[in-house]
């Protein structure tokens, strides 16, 4: 699994807001720099743990997992 992310980051008036480049969906709004680098990092893990989950059960079964490198 990729495990490096790139994070665009912003600071909008009180609040600094930032989303993931790579994973769709992946955005947060906090207060401080070091708040939003932790909620990036949080919500960008559940996304792929619930994409993974939503991809294997998909699959339903008689399936194999394969890495792709790009």
């Amino acid at each position: 699994m990729k495990k490096e992310y790139t994070a665009v980051i912003k600071c909008d008036g009180d609040w600094w807001i930032g989303w993931i480049e790579e994973v769709p969906g992946v955005n947060c709004q906090e207060a401080t720099h070091k708040d939003l680098m932790k909620s990036l990092k949080v919500t960008l893990k559940e996304a792929l743990e619930f994409n993974r989950q939503e991809a294997l059960s998909a699959a339903e079964s008689d399936y194999s997992e394969e890495i792709v490198k790009v």
